[in-house]
């Protein structure tokens, strides 16, 4: 049995000036998701398949495996990623918004760095400017 070294989740946390309904509806529909990071075939029904349209890089298949409204959903990217969206209703119809990125091996370990700093500019660009407009 080969073990892969593995290499630390990418963890970003944001919070939105907007409330957590809304904050679910871009995290959690195809048109949501779209108009903040990609566009996809998603559908809010655990166990589904789905797929991001990840431009240059091609299509990259994804299956949701958990699904908590308004609260949490998560899913396999390609075959070795794991993405969790995480959401938490604060004070004064804000919401924060975790996102964490796992299945990091030292193989993809350039990927990484670069995904890191990309979620970066998503989180704090992208996703504010569409859910807050």
């Amino acid at each position: 049995m080969q073990t892969w070294e593995t290499l630390p989740e990418i963890c970003k946390v944001v919070v939105l000036n907007v409330p957590i309904e809304k904050v679910w509806d871009a995290i959690a529909t195809s048109e949501g998701i779209a108009a903040w990071w990609m566009s996809n075939t998603f559908e809010p029904v655990l166990g589904k398949d789905f797929i991001l349209h990840a431009g240059p890089y091609g299509d990259s298949p994804c299956k949701i495996t958990e699904l908590d409204p308004p609260n949490r959903v998560c899913f396999d990217w390609d075959k070795e990623w794991h993405l969790t969206f995480e959401l938490k209703k604060l004070e004064g119809g804000k919401t924060e918004f975790t996102l964490i990125h796992s299945g990091w091996t030292v193989e993809k370990s350039k990927v990484r760095e670069t995904m890191d700093g990309g979620w970066g500019k998503i989180l704090k660009e992208n996703l504010p400017a569409y859910i807050e407009s």
